[in-house]
């Protein structure tokens, strides 16, 4: 039996963040990742709502536009693209009436191509070998504390092979889907393969973009991830994307890196 949830519904398009919910960086906002998983969430609620559901969810972009406060916040999802085979969804994520996030995402139509599947990367060491990490010792927040880690080896500055899971529901009384829940825990990525103590550095991602070439699978989220910090103040969080059955796609985030104040 699940304790808690990540999001309580107040209406069809509203969510008030739990604890649960809070921030890394700050735990007066939310955690992004909490917040995509709704956002797909939403997403899946939208595409319900008809007939024909044949099409499949290959990408989503988010845009961090501005501060995560943690309060009530609204989504909501337009097609802005339409199509038989390929389709543009658009979700916007509204806290206090402003947005903060705004995301993208293409469908394609679903087929067989068993027969020529291959060029993804070996399959990871399952979470269920493997020893808990207390990810909450380097990081602060709910969000953090409600969260699974299993490495796949110990974790190194900058490169860290781990998997996520997490007992919560992401909406309280609500089903979520597969992608929802698998992407609700992406954005982790970021704070598993640390460059440099949080403590003395920032290095907050401002958006978060997923490819997937196969639909994930199971409770546990696979992060293989590499993180580059470049001589000017960007960096990359590069992450190749498991479920227990291997690799689904990659997720890339881009950082702005400066000194604590």
């Amino acid at each position: 039996m699940n304790a808690g949830s990540y999001y309580e519904p107040i209406d069809e398009h509203r969510y008030k963040p739990t604890a649960h919910a809070s921030g890394a960086w700050d735990p007066a906002e939310q955690h992004f990742s909490p917040l995509g998983g709704l956002i797909v969430h939403a997403i899946d609620r939208h595409l319900a709502a008809r007939p024909d559901n044949s099409l499949v969810l290959a990408r989503i972009s988010f845009d961090i536009l501005g501060r995560l406060a943690l309060d009530e916040c609204e989504i909501q999802v337009e097609t802005i693209r339409p199509g038989r085979t390929i389709e543009l969804i658009e979700a916007v994520a509204l806290i206090a009436d402003r947005p903060v996030v705004r995301a993208r995402a293409w469908l394609l139509a679903s087929c067989d191509t068993t027969a020529v599947a291959g060029g993804a990367a070996d399959k990871l060491t399952s979470p269920e070998e493997l020893a808990p990490w207390p990810l909450a010792s380097v990081w602060p927040g709910g969000y953090i504390g409600s969260l699974d880690v299993r490495p796949v080896a110990p974790p190194q500055p900058g490169r860290t092979t781990a998997w996520v899971s997490t007992h919560l529901d992401l909406v309280a009384g609500q089903t979520a889907g597969p992608l929802a829940s698998y992407i609700a825990l992406v954005d982790t990525a970021n704070g598993i393969a640390v460059r440099q103590p949080p403590t003395d550095w920032m290095f907050p991602n401002v958006d978060l973009t997923i490819h997937l070439h196969r639909r994930p699978e199971g409770r546990w989220t696979g992060l293989d991830t590499t993180v580059t910090f470049g001589p000017t103040g960007q960096g990359i969080t590069a992450t190749v994307l498991h479920d227990v059955t291997g690799p689904v796609g990659h997720a890339q985030q881009i950082l702005t890196v400066r000194p604590q104040p």
